[in-house]
């Protein structure tokens, strides 16, 4: 009787390692993870599942997020759903090689992209039903539930247009000055461009293999493409074709970085990069006469004593402490205020390249949604937190917060619009406030009204029409809804049904770069 109780206890120990030993971790991901991160763990909506993605992320922190889901992102949470056992093998698993290793080149990139209408080939005025609008107050919708795009008349209120996109956009889709093309970014990688006057997509290519987003430059003539995977910035002309590919890696090259975000900083006619993993900020000048970059010290460059490397479509570093995340720029894109991962905020002065101050930003904010305007003569940035139900505004002379505003729980977006006294607010993070948005006065700097049309649905993401004079806001629902709301009374003027509308753009906002929505 003692052999066989000490046998089975003996046994009870091997229990765990034979339950792991048996998990099919690949067909737990086919089942759960596949339709989101793509079936080769290359990314989709979610992001690409392989060790050079995953370098930074320990294994704790990896099974939490299985078992928890994540803050502020689709993840869902499997803890219920699968067993300890399952998540461990699931966490162990996606961080063994993808073999072949993964790579995508400019030999693929080249190959990747197709022309359905050259240049051209389709009529150079506006076609159709966009013919009979204002083209400048259109409205472009991004629906994530079945993966379309929608254009709106932003006078009528009324739907002109949908099309199919690409699996899950990201990063908003970027206008050229004249209006006529907008460049959506999904995050397998594909960058499409589509014709505003006669609605179609006339060009695309694949720029990597895990996208974050796209740029436009100020003059229509340039696309910036920030890639996780492979970690690099891709630079295409107007037309898609690919001109420059710079990897994202410090000078000695002794660490390389994923690409967080890409953007266009008009009067400085350059794009300004964020890495993940590399605490730099680079600047991409796609003036062609643009000064020569002397990496490191120089006694005298007038002399010629160091090599130099062009100006144009070359990365002027700008070295930080440690990596930033999730920025917003002053209107005269000489200031960059950015988040670290650890909830410090710094500002960057993109002429002196350095530091000049840092903020008091608890709650992981959005700077990325940051919104300003003048208030008492002095200009002031709102941003959202990711984790705590508050809204700071901050005095962008003084660098320093002049009021928190308490909201009914973490939010995503803010927006506002230069004729309106208002911004609006969500907490689409908050268990039991989602589904409302709040208007907060910009002068009072307190919330003054709520609005909440559906109890139990998530309601977010405003956006103004280019006049001030209404916003739509998303019913982030499968079976959602576009609501256009008098941006004064705040009363629902009309509906239109959508498909998870998770963001909708205004061509003159976003083309003004108005300072009441993200840029």
């Amino acid at each position: 009787m003692k052999r066989l109780l000490a046998s089975l206890a003996f046994a009870a120990t091997l229990l765990p390692t034979v339950a792991a030993a048996v998990v099919d971790a690949p067909a737990l991901y086919t089942q759960h993870c596949a339709s989101c991160h793509g079936p080769g763990r290359l990314g989709a909506m979610g992001p690409a599942l392989l060790p050079e993605s995953l370098e930074r992320l320990r294994r704790a922190d990896a099974i939490a997020t299985l078992r928890d889901g994540r803050t502020a992102t689709q993840m869902p949470a499997f803890g219920a759903t699968l067993s300890a056992a399952e998540i461990e093998a699931l966490a162990d698993w996606v961080r063994t090689p993808v073999s072949p290793a993964p790579a995508w080149s400019e030999d693929d990139i080249r190959a990747s992209r197709v022309e359905p209408f050259p240049r051209g080939s389709l009529p150079d005025a506006p076609q159709g039903p966009v013919a009979q609008t204002d083209p400048m107050n259109l409205f472009i919708v991004v629906e994530a539930g079945d993966h379309h795009v929608s254009v709106l008349d932003g006078d009528r209120m009324t739907r002109i247009h949908r099309f199919p996109s690409r699996y899950a956009l990201h990063g908003g889709p970027k206008f050229t000055p004249d209006g006529r093309y907008v460049f959506f970014a999904s995050r397998d990688g594909w960058v499409s461009k589509f014709d505003l006057w006669n609605l179609k997509v006339v060009a695309e290519v694949r720029a990597g293999l895990n996208t974050r987003n796209a740029a436009v430059s100020a003059d229509g003539r340039f696309v910036a493409v920030a890639n996780y995977l492979p970690g690099n910035v891709a630079i295409f002309d107007a037309d898609l074709k690919l001109l420059r590919l710079i990897p994202a890696r410090t000078l000695k090259g002794d660490a390389s970085s994923r690409v967080a975000a890409v953007y266009d900083a008009p009067p400085r006619r350059s794009f300004i990069v964020g890495l993940k993993d590399v605490a730099e900020i680079w600047e991409v000048s796609y003036d062609p006469d643009a000064k020569p970059i002397f990496d490191g010290y120089v006694h005298d460059y007038k002399m010629g004593e160091a090599m130099a490397l062009p100006g144009f479509l070359n990365p002027r570093r700008t070295a930080l402490d440690t990596p930033l995340d999730d920025f917003f720029f002053t209107q005269d894109y000489a200031n960059v205020v950015g988040a670290s991962r650890e909830g410090r905020g710094e500002v960057v002065n993109l002429d002196v390249r350095r530091a000049i101050a840092t903020l008091d930003l608890p709650g992981m904010p959005h700077l990325g949604s940051g919104i300003s305007w003048m208030r008492d003569g002095r200009r002031v940035v709102a941003s959202t937190h990711l984790k705590e139900g508050r809204v700071s505004v901050i005095d962008l002379q003084r660098w320093q917060t002049v009021a928190t505003i308490p909201t009914l729980g973490p939010g995503f977006f803010l927006r506002s619009h230069e004729n309106s006294p208002y911004a609006w607010v969500d907490s689409m993070m908050s268990p039991t406030a989602k589904d409302t948005l709040q208007v907060i006065d910009k002068q009072r700097l307190a919330v003054v009204a709520q609005v909440r049309p559906e109890p139990g649905r998530t309601f977010a993401h405003v956006e103004f029409d280019r006049h001030g004079r209404y916003v739509i806001a998303s019913l982030m629902e499968n079976d959602g809804a576009l609501i256009f709301l008098d941006a004064t009374t705040f009363q629902e003027i009309k509906r239109l049904p959508a498909s998870k509308p998770i963001g909708k753009y205004n061509l003159f906002n976003k083309i003004g770069k108005s300072e009441g929505t993200s840029h």
